[in-house]
């Protein structure tokens, strides 16, 4: 088991959900989702760890949620950059938890699998196009330097308009926000994810 599988804060048992985590969760997803997610009923979706651990603090759960709901809901970006950028960023920081629930996510977007080894680094580069690379070097120079660099932003600005360059900054830095949350947690894998074909993330920093 890695480090960020041994919780250190365990996920909020349901029958611990008092109005204020209800109402955050509410608030993060929408009636009808919560609605679900509070229904007695055997097919009643479970909640991820990771979002049970964070009803601990509803009142920055709800807000968090909403926010996070703007970069995959309803994205200016295209939904394949913004998975190679969270998988970039969840690898190198050696985040399993973000890291498996997004290759499973990217292969619902057809990332391949060698994509997603390119992406940590496990086989020769592939084939990107002019912006995904820029994308990726991006997000490599937001997490070594927490500035994108002139040149990668020209190559950006060519392909983005000003809204998806304003979203690029915040998807690299609201994952690696949440990776530090999940590794400092210790967030463990959900069940659904256990089986999700990942390459395997080395221990120990990036």
């Amino acid at each position: 088991m890695s480090e960020d599988e041994v919780p250190r804060l365990a996920p909020l048992p349901r029958e611990d959900w008092d109005e204020e985590v209800r109402a955050a969760i509410a608030a993060g997803f929408g009636p009808d989702a919560a609605a679900r997610l509070f229904s007695d009923e055997p097919d009643t979706p479970r909640m991820p760890n990771a979002l049970a651990t964070m009803a601990h603090h509803p009142a920055l759960t709800g807000p968090w949620l909403a926010y996070n709901n703007v970069l995959l809901g309803s994205p200016s970006l295209d939904p394949r950059l913004r998975e190679l950028m969270v998988l970039r960023v969840a690898w190198r920081t050696r985040s399993r938890y973000e890291w498996v629930q997004h290759v499973r996510i990217a292969r619902g977007l057809e990332i391949t699998g060698e994509e997603v080894e390119a992406i940590a680094g496990l086989r020769d580069t592939v084939a990107w196009s002019e912006l995904e690379a820029a994308v990726l070097a991006a997000t490599d120079q937001l997490l070594d330097h927490y500035r994108i660099d002139d040149a990668t932003w020209s190559r950006l600005a060519e392909h983005l308009d000003e809204r998806q360059l304003v979203e690029v900054v915040f998807v690299a830095g609201t994952y690696t926000c949440l990776a530090m949350a999940f590794r400092t947690l210790g967030i463990a894998l959900d069940p659904e994810l256990a089986d999700v074909p990942a390459p395997a993330m080395p221990r120990g920093p990036g």
